[in-house]
């Protein structure tokens, strides 16, 4: 063993223990080891930071603005609303929701796919009478399953690729994956709807006594291609009766809210006032093909003020057709004065002929300079600052649940009369009164005390009316209102990057690179969260890791690792020595970020092939799926640490369902790694 073996050798050791320890965040952890590696010159300082231009670490990045966009525009919730059952039992209902958990993991961030639908499965739970963690954790396991279906399913795919590539080979596709596991993917599914989920033990739900907002009031128009046109009362509530959601009044023709009555009619135009609770409201508008009347009534005021700036538009340019009209009559007056006074040929009506034209150019001047000059050009930059602005608040608009504390000045006052939109640019969209119903027009409702508001507008405009109204902004959460064609647009545009890498026309990163741009060119996903939507410790991991894992070849320390490996345990057998690496991979996965794991596995994986003689394939696989199934757990993925708190879990709650999720894996995989990548 050399000298710089040892050092690299002790460095990762440290590294793991500091994973599984977890004094530090893990990318400090990932970043302590690149400087360690650089400080005892393991590491050119000029190649310390190579590893964040690795096509990995880019396409990372991508599939996460990607994910952020096919959840913020609802794009996913209506496929949600279609695939899983309302009426069904409980274990068709946990098939449904594992499996498009598992579907949808396949082609977006796994933990973008829990987080999406997290609140599904608690109302799955409510309906059905159970502990939330009943359905949270086999919703957790699915989507973990599923990032293992495809080359963008989840970090370490990814960076098993980039080893592969690096290696001499090229790249996996995007669905060299999917054969192993889908299978793989398919039977845990299967098991944790008909078995696993009852392993799950019952616990009460962590933060019941929080702040609860109760169900939102909300006003929602019905157009003419909506679900609701020409529907009675009565129909419209059984349509609404899956989505928690009802309707508590009715307003026709601008009028006063109406209570809803079963047999009346609602007509295009009508606005219906719905109660639903917060994460009900997307479904709930949705499924009707309404859209919320704040919305459309700032639809209506932009378009007053674009036919009010066209109008000012038309007048100034017929202000300055008539200006030039005038300037030619009084030249032609002019000219006609000039020709009788050289005719009489008299110098003192000269000196007064000459005075009249610079009086009367002088006027002419100063009228031209008033209509034309600075205060229309000021005006001019004025509205095309407005625009921007009007621009800029539109893309970046967001959600946010306000709280009207007992001293603000709010109180007793309506929204009409705060001029909301005018005033601070956002949005009243709904109203939570914790059971107490008021049935009239939201922007006429006055506001009292412990009011929930869920606001539509900037951060910076929310906080500015935060702040100036006395409110307290509550801990964010995931309420969305659906776009049906900023959804489309996602969907699609994610269709056409899907294509491009797996049929080869683009290497993955240029292929969702390019997908992000055009997320963010279509207005998709605003500029702003853009950059939130990365998740930074997740690249700064992937960026530093990636350099110290190639210290384990470059040093020969991997071949060392791998060489006691084969000849102490798998004594040269190939089979025993992707079983092991794929065990191992799994079980360092449980305690350490799976993406770490990947990639300090791959390159003891790479020479462990080259020892036996064998495919690499076969073991790269191996770690693929090892680094994907950390089961035992909450922290060895970030969907199983989401749980943790919602489900009510103890850190010893996993390995009852997860103990029997791995060992099945490992049945499971091996037969078919061992067939589809022969060794």
């Amino acid at each position: 063993m050399t000298v710089d073996q040892l050092i690299i050798l002790i460095i990762l050791a440290v590294t793991v223990v500091l994973f599984i320890w977890g004094p530090w965040r893990h990318d400090m952890v990932a970043l302590a080891s690149l400087l360690a590696c650089v400080m005892t010159g393991l590491i050119e300082p000029a190649r310390a930071f190579s590893g964040f231009g690795h096509p990995a670490v880019v396409t990372v990045a991508c599939v996460l603005i990607l994910s952020r966009g096919l959840q913020n525009t609802g794009a996913m919730d209506v496929l949600a609303q279609r695939v899983i059952p309302k009426g069904a039992n409980i274990t068709l209902t946990l098939f449904s929701l594992t499996g498009l958990g598992a579907l949808m993991s396949g082609f977006m961030n796994n933990v973008g796919a829990m987080a999406l639908l997290m609140p599904v499965a608690t109302d799955i739970a409510d309906r059905h009478q159970l502990p939330p963690g009943k359905v949270l954790m086999p919703l957790s396991f699915g989507t973990i399953l599923g990032g293992m279906t495809t080359l963008i399913g989840t970090p370490p795919n990814l960076i098993v690729s980039g080893f592969r590539a690096s290696a001499g080979g090229s790249s996996f596709g995007m669905f060299d994956f999917t054969p192993v596991g889908l299978v793989v993917a398919s039977v845990g599914v299967v098991f944790v709807v008909l078995i696993g989920w009852r392993l799950v033990p019952e616990r009460t739900q962590a933060g019941a006594a929080t702040f609860d907002t109760g169900t939102y009031l909300t006003e929602a128009l019905v157009r003419e291609k909506s679900a609701a046109a020409d529907k009675t009362v009565r129909e419209i509530i059984h349509m609404l009766e899956d989505e928690d959601a009802q309707v508590v009044g009715v307003v026709h023709n601008d009028a006063r809210v109406s209570p809803a009555t079963p047999w009346q009619r609602i007509r295009a135009g009508d606005i219906l006032v719905m109660e639903a609770e917060p994460e009900s409201l997307s479904a709930a508008i949705s499924s009707l093909g309404l859209k919320l009347a704040a919305e459309v009534e700032e639809e209506e005021r932009q378009k007053r003020e674009k036919e009010k700036e066209e109008r000012d538009q038309k007048e100034e340019k017929e202000d300055r057709r008539v200006g030039a009209e005038e300037d030619q009559q009084a030249g032609v007056e002019e000219e006609s004065e000039r020709e009788k006074e050289q005719g009489k040929g008299s110098e003192k009506e000269g000196r007064r002929r000459k005075t009249r034209e610079e009086k009367t150019g002088r006027r002419r001047r100063e009228k031209r300079q008033k209509r034309t000059g600075n205060g229309v050009e000021d005006r001019d930059e004025g509205k095309e600052k407005k625009k921007e602005k009007e621009k800029a608040t539109i893309d970046e608009a967001q959600l946010r649940e306000l709280v009207v504390m007992p001293d603000s000045s709010l109180i007793g006052r309506t929204a009409r009369l705060l001029r909301l939109p005018g005033r601070y640019e956002i949005n009243l969209l709904a109203l939570s009164r914790q059971g107490r119903r008021s049935v009239r027009r939201l922007r006429s409702t006055p506001l009292r005390a412990g009011d929930a508001l869920l606001m539509l507008g900037t951060d910076d405009n929310l906080n500015n009316f935060a702040y100036e109204q006395g409110c307290v902004p509550l801990a964010k959460r995931d309420i969305t209102i659906p776009n049906k064609e900023k959804a489309a647009v996602a969907l699609v545009a994610m269709a056409l990057a899907v294509a491009g890498a797996a049929f080869g026309l683009l290497p993955a990163a240029i292929s969702f690179a390019t997908c992000a741009l055009a997320f963010m060119a279509l207005k998709v996903i605003p500029l702003r969260s853009m950059y939130e939507a990365i998740d930074g410790s997740v690249i700064v991991l992937l960026g530093a890791l990636i350099t110290v894992a190639g210290v384990m070849d470059s040093t020969g320390a991997a071949d060392l690792v791998a060489q006691g490996m084969l000849e102490n345990l798998a004594r040269g057998n190939p089979v025993v020595a992707v079983t092991l690496l794929l065990v191992i991979t799994m079980t360092l996965s449980d305690f350490m970020n799976n993406a770490a794991t990947a990639a300090v596995m791959c390159s003891i994986a790479l020479s462990a092939a080259g020892q036996l003689g064998v495919n690499p394939d076969s073991l790269l696989m191996a770690v693929a799926i090892g680094a994907s199934c950390a089961f035992l757990t909450p922290v060895g993925h970030q969907n199983n640490t989401l749980i943790l708190g919602s489900g009510g879990f103890h850190f010893g709650d996993y390995w009852r369902m997860g103990l029997p999720m791995e060992i099945l894996v490992v049945l499971v995989s091996i037969p078919m790694l061992l067939w589809i990548w022969p060794l």
